[in-house]
């Protein structure tokens, strides 16, 4: 016989990891069907044409906005990024768009928007959009080119260096063709079945973060969370941003674990630092950066996602709180 207060949590925790099934899949779906009309219409070669004639200043504004709209996750942010640098980008400006890339994306947006609704959500893009912005333009005050490695990464059928001389293309012209003499049928085709393509390839971080804000929900005393991250505790918000780091699989794995912890009573900014720190510095994120930054660098890059997380959870919890 299973102890009632047990099957009880079984129980709730079941109830729980059906209603966010049922609330995120179709959401996910669909942010994935818009992260390939992304991909189809704005590819990373655009990206990198759209930003190289910037200059520092309304350069991180646009940095910072096609670092959110486009779909890139860390295996396709870093070649972006190296072809900016290696074109002559201001490192600022770069900064701007890897710093928005991870935590701003259709994905994040739309899930956002079916778990915490509207105010949280354009609270959430307008407060890291800013944090992205600013951050750019800070490190853009501070000469760290000579941090950045000379690397030659090939990506896409592209050779990139970021040597100082201007990114090359090995069959990329040829592919960039391809795509631009496709109609708006073929590309909305091949959008549809790279959202489904993509759902199953990423379906065992959502059902894996769904079972663990699950459990959180239906198993872990509300007390013992508000205790460890609750209002009273004022580390609670920095230690959540480095908390997301070693636990990060995917964005959409994150925000169930999320939700889970508000349902809690964990405070909304305290939550909010969790999901940018992990997204931002993501073991998996940062190795790929060692490839293409110095230690030096790395580890502002690292702070300077750390202290973003935290100013825009404690503006959740301060500014914020009785808006939302």
């Amino acid at each position: 016989m299973i102890p009632s207060g047990i099957e009880t949590a079984m129980l709730d925790s079941w109830d729980y990891f059906l209603h966010l099934a049922i609330v995120l899949t179709p959401l996910f779906i669909g942010a994935s069907f818009l992260v390939g009309l992304a991909q189809e219409y704005l590819p990373p070669e655009r990206v990198e044409e759209l930003l190289r004639s910037r200059d520092h200043g309304s350069g991180n504004v646009l940095a910072a906005g096609l670092g959110a709209v486009t779909p890139f996750c860390s295996c396709s942010t870093v070649p972006v990024l190296a072809g900016l640098l290696g074109a002559g980008a201001p490192t600022g400006m770069a900064f701007s768009f890897l710093l928005a890339s991870p935590i701003v994306n259709w994905i994040a947006v739309l899930l956002l928007f079916g778990l915490f609704g509207a105010g949280v959500t354009v609270a959430y893009v307008t407060t890291a959009l800013g944090a992205a912005i600013v951050g750019g333009l800070v490190i853009g005050t501070f000469d760290l080119d000579r941090y950045i490695k000379d690397v030659r990464i090939t990506a896409g059928g592209r050779e990139i260096a970021t040597d100082g001389g201007a990114a090359t293309a090995g069959g990329c012209n040829e592919c960039s063709a391809s795509s631009a003499n496709r109609t708006h049928r073929e590309r909305v085709t091949a959008a549809g079945e790279g959202a489904l393509s993509f759902f199953r390839d990423t379906l065992p971080y959502i059902v894996i973060g769904i079972a663990i804000g699950a459990v959180i929900h239906g198993a872990v005393p509300a007390e013992f969370l508000q205790r460890i991250a609750g209002p009273e505790n004022p580390l609670a918000t920095p230690m959540a941003a480095l908390a997301g780091a070693p636990i990060y699989v995917s964005l959409s794995g994150m925000l169930p674990i999320a939700h889970s912890l508000t349902e809690a009573g964990v405070p909304i900014g305290t939550v909010i630092a969790f999901v940018i720190g992990g997204a931002g510095i993501s073991i998996p994120n940062l190795i790929l950066l060692n490839k293409l930054f110095e230690r030096r660098l790395l580890a502002i890059y690292a702070t300077t996602v750390v202290a973003t997380g935290v100013t825009v959870g404690v503006l959740f919890n301060t500014v914020f709180a009785g808006l939302l």
